[in-house]
């Protein structure tokens, strides 16, 4: 398998280089933690100014307010950017890696293209398996220390050593570097890593799907300065890009890889879980000040638009497409519809979704639903998911929600239009009937066409006890899955 997939990539290397030419733009691809699009100032966040080196960076090139993510948690949206694939064709689903691989991810197909290529942060969680074959990680300092994931003057350092790597070997770059915030912890009092603006929990916006509680609110004052911190780092990286003298030569695309670590955001496909503020940036390409609000691109399509913007070969396999059109302003057809899934969280808890989103409507399928088994997720442990715990007995209107985050519908629908908040489930409608058909057609098509393990499931969605067989199935491979890893580590420390 090892010379099979060295093979692969020696032909993937020898196509690429044939493939390019002469123009062959530095690409940085900048990445925030757990991050919800509506909490950037220029996506629409109520908090006006919060973002504003990020709010730079969008008024220099082109905004998708459209854009998605495939997966509401981060190891398996991260390998779909950079594979390709969704997360039932890479292999991954969840929290472990994947080895051996027959296919390539990023790191491959750009250092075939006669690229520099460099990871910072979030390593482990961008490949199948580790250690993965980058020209440098990034995380590791001049000195031999490890960048502390909050500190944003790290990731000047981190951005600098990486260009001025590339421009030493006389390569053009290709740079991942990955914020941590705002994932948790959160910035609090006292941090040793400051944020440049700290938000009081009376000004802060509360998101429709929580609760307007003086607790949650607390925990988002949190968050926002977290945000704000985000965008700190994000000003370092890209003051390090401007004092390379590489930025007029350098394509810069920002993301964040999901929604915010709250309740029914992280861990879920709602809207605001894999809507992602997507921003690209590339001089002389991308009109300044631009905003793309008719076109439906995912995750699944970066892989083929870097190669693109790269002028580098496509290779088979790859299941998204470049929107390379797009981000020079031009129009593009069939972007009217995403698919979503999710299989597991960190702890190997099957809670397998399905959902298919166009301009107006999300269909989601939830074979695991059956009126008794919660949703494990890693918005459980907030202070947030507690609150509206504790109020749940005395507050009905909390306790429907807290009802719909621990136990879910087989099947749910909303109008994103009217509703982005996925607070009205209109699967029993009958004015939408005719929707619910062709949203269920499309995504049976989906999963038939890319061979996904959950269409044995969803052909019986009326079938509860079909249903419960399939969870079993894959709870099981998950469970041995992971005492084979448990097993693998004891005889390491032997």
């Amino acid at each position: 398998m090892k010379l099979k997939r060295t093979l692969i990539l020696l032909m993937i290397c020898l196509g690429s280089c044939l493939a390019q030419d002469n123009s062959k733009p530095n690409i940085l691809l900048i990445t925030v933690d757990d991050m919800s699009c509506d909490s950037v100032s220029s996506f629409g966040c109520k908090l006006k100014g919060i973002t504003p080196r990020i709010d730079e960076l969008a008024s220099s090139g082109i905004r998708f307010r459209k854009a998605h993510v495939q997966v509401g948690n981060c190891y398996p949206s991260r390998n779909v950017l950079l594979s390709g694939r969704y997360p039932h064709n890479s292999g991954v689903e969840g929290f472990y890696q994947v080895k051996p691989i027959n296919y390539p991810v990023i790191c491959d197909l750009m250092k075939g293209g006669g690229y520099f290529t460099a990871i910072r942060g979030k390593v482990s969680h961008s490949t199948p398996y580790q250690p993965y074959d980058w020209d440098a990680d990034l995380t590791v300092l001049p000195d031999g220390s490890k960048a502390h994931t909050k500190n944003p003057k790290s990731y000047y350092i981190s951005t600098k050593v990486g260009i001025n790597s590339a421009i030493k070997l006389q390569k053009p770059f290709f740079l991942n570097i990955n914020v941590s915030d705002p994932h948790k912890p959160f910035w609090k009092p006292g941090d040793s890593h400051p944020t440049s603006r700290i938000y009081k929990a009376s000004e802060v916006p509360v998101p429709k799907f929580l609760h307007d509680d003086p607790a949650i609110r607390k925990e988002l004052a949190l968050y926002y300065s977290s945000v704000r911190r985000a965008d700190d780092c994000v000003g370092e990286i890209l003051k390090a890009l401007e004092d390379s003298g590489k930025k007029e030569s350098t394509a810069v695309i920002f993301l964040s890889d999901h929604g915010m670590p709250l309740p029914f955001a992280k861990t879920q496909l709602y809207h605001h879980s894999t809507n992602t503020p997507l921003i690209i940036s590339w001089p002389r390409i991308t009109e300044p000040g631009s905003v793309n609000d008719k076109h439906l691109v995912s995750a699944i399509d970066f892989l083929p638009t870097i190669l693109d913007i790269a002028n580098l070969k496509i290779p088979t396999g790859i299941q998204g497409r470049t929107f390379v059109n797009l981000i020079k302003g031009k129009d593009q057809q069939n972007r009217n519809m995403i698919f979503k899934e999710y299989n597991e969280n960190s702890g190997g808890v099957r809670n397998p979704m399905r959902g298919v989103q166009t301009h107006n409507y999300l269909y989601l399928f939830n074979p695991w639903s059956n009126g008794e088994r919660k949703m494990a997720t890693a918005t459980n442990g907030t202070a947030t998911w507690k609150r509206m715990l504790a109020l749940a007995p005395k507050n009905p209107k909390i306790n429907a929600r807290v009802q719909v985050m621990k136990h879910r519908t087989v099947e749910e629908l909303y109008d994103i239009q009217k509703d982005p908040d996925c607070l009205v489930n209109l699967i029993n409608s009958k004015e939408h009937t005719n929707q619910i058909k062709e949203l269920q057609k499309s995504l049976h098509e989906w999963m038939l066409s890319t061979k996904d393990h959950a269409i044995t499931a969803f052909e019986s969605r009326d079938n509860p006890e079909k249903m419960e067989s399939y969870i079993k199935t894959v709870q099981t491979e998950s469970d041995l899955r992971r005492k084979n890893k448990r097993k693998k580590k004891r005889k390491s420390k032997a």
